[in-house]
C-alpha cells in the first residue's frame, strides 16, 4: 500500500509550541521537519544556510524546488513549518496539493501573544536548561492584541476554506495536545508512518509556567482589553449574498477622455453616462460599452492616467427605484416573472397588472414596505428569487468589482456635483462639463412624497451592512 502523503507543512504561528512538535516529530522513524523552512528572512533555522543542498537564494528564485527537494530526499517523510506571513506562493502549492499532509497548530490567542510579548523582552525564544531562563513580564497593548487575533482568525478562516473547496481535511493539534502521546502517536497515524512515541521529548521546557494573570504587568488593562473583544463575533452582519463576477460587461468609458464608469445597478446610471457624454461634447450613443475583461485591459492599456470610479445611491432611493421601474410595472426590461412570484406566493400587495389611477399612495407605500421586507429576505439567502443587481447590496457589488480591478473612486449620488469635476481633472481633462442632477421620472409617485419613517425602518432593515459601511443616516 502507498504512502498517502508526500510530504507534510505544519500551520503554526509563533509561539504556539511549534517547536516542541517538531521536536516530536523529528524523534518518529522515518520522519524530517525541517523548521521555518520558508521564512523570509532565513532557511530552517537562523543559523543555517540551506536545506537537503538548496540554498537561501535557490530557494527564492523557485519555491518549488526546495518542496521537490524535500519530496525526495528527506529520510522517509519530510516536511517543514509554515507561519501566516511566510513565502505566500507555498501556501497556495501545499493547499491545492492532496498529497501534501496539513497540519495544523493552534493555541489560545492570548497566552500565545503574551508568550511572544515576554520572548520579545527576554530574547529567548527557546528553553533547553532551566537555570538558564530569562524571567519578565510582558505589556498587554488592547491596540496590538485586537490585531494579533484579527490576522490568527483570518488566516485560520482562509486555511478552512480553502481545505473545503479542496475537499480535504487536516490534522489539527491544540497547543495543550502536544503533551498527549496518544495524540502524537495519532499524527504519526495520519502522516501514514509506522513509527510511534514511547515518550514525548524532554528537551524543551515550558517557559513560563504561571498564571496569565502573573505574566503581565498591567493585567487591570488585559481585562478591560479582553472586554473589548467580541470574542463570538455577535456584531458581524451576516452576508449571505451570493457573490458574482465583476459584471465587466456593464462597465461604460466616455468616448475620449481616460474615465470609466462602473455602475451599481438602480444607481442614477443614466445622469451619469449623460454627463461622461458631455464632457466629450458627443451622444451617449457615443459612449464606449461591452467590454469583457480582455478588451478591457486593453482599454486601461491605451488610456494613460485614467480614472474608474462607481457611484452610491441611497438605499431607500436605489430600492424604490428597483420597485419602481424593476417590480412595479409591466413594461419592457420589468422583471415580470419575479413580479408574478412576488404577488403569488411571496404576496407582495400589487395588481395583476400594472397599476392604474386607482393606485393610491396608501396602497403604494404598503407595496414598496412589503417589497423591502422580500428584499431582507432575499439577501438573507431565504427565498428561491435570485438576488438581483439591481437590489443586492452595495458593499457587495463593489466587492464583485474588486475581483477583477477595484474603482479609483467610489462617489456618493448627493456629492457628484462637486466631485465628478475633480474626478475628471484627477485624469487630465482641462475643463470639465458640469454634472447635471435630474430626478427620475416616477410613474408612480415621488420618493419624497411616499417617503415615511416604516419605509426607512424598514430599508435600513434590508441593508443594515451598507448602513453600517458607508454611514449612511435616514434619507431625509
Amino acid at each position: 500500500m502507498s504512502a498517502p502523503f508526500d510530504y507534510f507543512i505544519v500551520f503554526a504561528e509563533m509561539r504556539t509550541g511549534s517547536n516542541f512538535l517538531e521536536a516530536n516529530l523529528n524523534a518518529m522513524e522515518g520522519v524530517s521537519c525541517y523548521g521555518e523552512a520558508f521564512n523570509p528572512h532565513f532557511i530552517g533555522f537562523p543559523n543555517k544556510t540551506e536545506i537537503l543542498g538548496v540554498t537561501q537564494e535557490m530557494r527564492e528564485k523557485s519555491p518549488v524546488q526546495l518542496i521537490e527537494t524535500i519530496k525526495r530526499y528527506s529520510d522517509g517523510l519530510g516536511g517543514f513549518r509554515y507561519f501566516h506571513d511566510h513565502d505566500p506562493r507555498v501556501m497556495d502549492i501545499a493547499l491545492d496539493d492532496p498529497r501534501c499532509a496539513k497540519i495544523i497548530l493552534t493555541r489560545n490567542p492570548l497566552e500565545s501573544y503574551v508568550s511572544w510579548k515576554i520572548a520579545q523582552e527576554t530574547g529567548q525564544w527557546k528553553l533547553t536548561n532551566v537555570k538558564r531562563r530569562r524571567d519578565a513580564k510582558a505589556t498587554f497593548n488592547p491596540a496590538e492584541f485586537q490585531i494579533h487575533v484579527e490576522e490568527l482568525q483570518a488566516f485560520q478562516v482562509t486555511l478552512l476554506n480553502r481545505l473545503q473547496a479542496q475537499g480535504q481535511t487536516a490534522f489539527y493539534v491544540a497547543y495543550e495536545d502536544l503533551q498527549n502521546l496518544d495524540v502524537m502517536n495519532g499524527l504519526a497515524a495520519y502522516l501514514g508512518v509506522d513509527a510511534r512515541l514511547d515518550g514525548l521529548d524532554d528537551s524543551l521546557k515550558p517557559q513560563n509556567p504561571v498564571a496569565l494573570e502573573e505574566k503581565v504587568e498591567n493585567p487591570d488593562d488585559l481585562e478591560r482589553g479582553l472586554m473589548r473583544l467580541d470574542r463570538f463575533n455577535l456584531s458581524r452582519t451576516p452576508n449571505f449574498e451570493p457573490r458574482r463576477g465583476p459584471v465587466v460587461p456593464s462597465y461604460i468609458a466616455a468616448a475620449r477622455a481616460p474615465l470609466m464608469y462602473m455602475p451599481i445597478r438602480s444607481g442614477p446610471e443614466l445622469q451619469v453616462q449623460d454627463w461622461l457624454a458631455a464632457l466629450d461634447g458627443v451622444d451617449v450613443e457615443a459612449l464606449q460599452s461591452g467590454f469583457n475583461q480582455k478588451t478591457l485591459r486593453q482599454w486601461k492599456r491605451d488610456q494613460t492616467g485614467h480614472r474608474t470610479f462607481t457611484v452610491l445611491r441611497h438605499p431607500v432611493a436605489r430600492l424604490y427605484d428597483a420597485f419602481c421601474n424593476k417590480i412595479l410595472t409591466t413594461e419592457t426590461g420589468s422583471f415580470t416573472k419575479i413580479r408574478n412570484t412576488l404577488r403569488r406566493f411571496h404576496k407582495l400587495p400589487i395588481p395583476g397588472q400594472e397599476p392604474n389611477e386607482s393606485w393610491d399612495m396608501a396602497a403604494h407605500q404598503e407595496a414598496f414596505i412589503a417589497f423591502a421586507q422580500f428584499v431582507k429576505m432575499n439577501l438573507s439567502g431565504q427565498t428561491s428569487i435570485r438576488v438581483d443587481a439591481h437590489w443586492c447590496s452595495q458593499a457587495q457589488a463593489v466587492s464583485n468589482m474588486g475581483e477583477f480591478a477595484l474603482p479609483d473612486m467610489i462617489l456618493r449620488e448627493d456629492q457628484l456635483d462637486q466631485m465628478l469635476p475633480v474626478l475628471a481633472m484627477s485624469a487630465g481633462v482641462e475643463e470639465p462639463a458640469p454634472y447635471v442632477s435630474t430626478s427620475n421620472a416616477e410613474r408612480f409617485f415621488d420618493l419624497g412624497d411616499v417617503y415615511n419613517d416604516e419605509i426607512e425602518s424598514a430599508v435600513r432593515d434590508a441593508y443594515q451592512r451598507d448602513y453600517l459601511m458607508f454611514g449612511y443616516e435616514n434619507w431625509r
